[in-house]
């Protein structure tokens, strides 16, 4: 069977992705020593052969590896896959804290698009909420980056309500 009989759209944005996606991070940071490159190219092409099309990376997973490592593996199915990625930490680190300043987002986006080799990220959202930057603030940089064209849809991750309702109303 494959995975991609089921999907399923992310919020009023008209994304669709497959109901199942692949987060790329223990392929090369939290769950002991990184995959080999050729074996975790190899999944990540496989995953997209078998209907695959959501996939998931953040800058701080090996400080853009795992975005390199997902660049390399897709970029021969880039127009039919869907790329999330993260922004929020100092230097790309999350033990280093928060830092979800409009200067930090901007150059999250150039260096991932980089890493990645795309030039749009589909799915772009803050890893953690930080509270010493407004989420007005926040959402309007990821506006601007889509107004740009680098970025095609802002999401949050572990946001309350009421920080959800405050960037929708800047970007929906």
């Amino acid at each position: 069977m494959r995975i991609n009989s089921f999907k399923i759209t992310i919020c009023k944005s008209g994304l669709e992705v497959s109901a199942l996606g692949l987060g790329c991070m223990g392929l090369t940071f939290g769950y002991g020593p990184a995959t080999n490159e050729a074996d975790a190219i190899a999944l990540i092409q496989k995953a997209v052969a078998l209907g695959v099309t959501f996939f998931d990376t953040v800058e701080a997973y090996s400080q853009g590896g795992n975005e390199e490592l997902l660049g390399i593996a897709l970029k021969p199915y880039r127009d039919k896959v869907v790329i999330t990625t993260k922004f929020g930490f100092k230097n790309g680190n999350s033990s280093q804290g928060l830092d979800s300043s409009p200067e930090r987002i901007r150059t999250v986006a150039e260096t991932s698009l980089k890493h990645l080799q795309t030039d749009v990220i589909d799915l772009f959202y803050q890893h953690r909420v930080d509270p010493n930057i407004p989420i007005e603030d926040v959402a309007g940089t990821v506006q601007e980056l889509i107004k740009e064209g680098k970025v095609k849809h802002f999401g949050l991750s572990e946001a309350g309500v009421q920080t959800i309702r405050k960037a929708h109303a800047v970007q929906p």
